[in-house]
């Protein structure tokens, strides 16, 4: 780290111990992530006047490079956190899970999801249980009245939007299942 760990306390003690597990803490995010330009973990006791029932609130601040990761419990969620051990490794955790995807990002390994092809009913031909959809890049798809999903092929009109799985078949392109999108779908 460029900018050495800064663990606040507040509304209760400085403790040794806790200091202790958030610097080990700290070198285990480390190990997840080596650009960490800084940390910063605050350890709250809002509820100190309590007795009984404590809650703690753990929060982790972490700045890398172009990023910055706040990873924190509340205790309202978590009746758990009245320990404050269990409070910092479930933030702790929260924060690893974020480094995680951070480091994926940066090595560009985060799925992508395909989007499916799609285009317009260009001609149907219903004596002949069958229809043409014209894609995006001027390709023309086959399609059988069988593979209508989402509605019946008869209730399909010229220059409806569809978007479909498509094959090889005997003849070239053909799509396996046609979807019809309604208003709610945008593509």
């Amino acid at each position: 780290m460029q900018i050495p760990l800064k663990i606040t306390f507040h509304q209760l003690d400085h403790s040794d111990a806790i200091e202790a597990r958030i610097r080990e803490k700290v070198q285990r995010l480390e190990r997840f992530a080596e650009h960490i330009t800084s940390c910063r973990v605050t350890v709250e006791a809002p509820h100190k006047h309590h007795h009984k029932g404590n809650l703690y609130i753990v929060a982790v601040d972490i700045t890398l490079p172009g990023e910055e990761i706040v990873a924190n419990r509340h205790p309202k969620k978590h009746q758990a956190h009245e320990d404050v051990y269990v409070a910092m490794r479930d933030a702790f955790d929260a924060a690893i899970r974020q480094l995680e995807d951070y480091v994926r990002r940066r090595r560009g390994k985060v799925k992508a999801h395909e989007v499916e092809p799609h285009g317009f009913i260009k001609e149907l031909h219903p004596e002949e249980d069958y229809g043409l959809i014209e894609t995006s890049d001027n390709r023309e798809i086959y399609f059988h009245r069988n593979s209508v999903i989402n509605t019946d092929f008869d209730n399909i009109e010229v220059g409806s939007l569809v978007h479909f799985n498509e094959e090889m078949g005997d003849n070239g392109p053909q799509a396996s299942t046609v979807h019809v999108e309604g208003k709610h779908h945008v593509v």
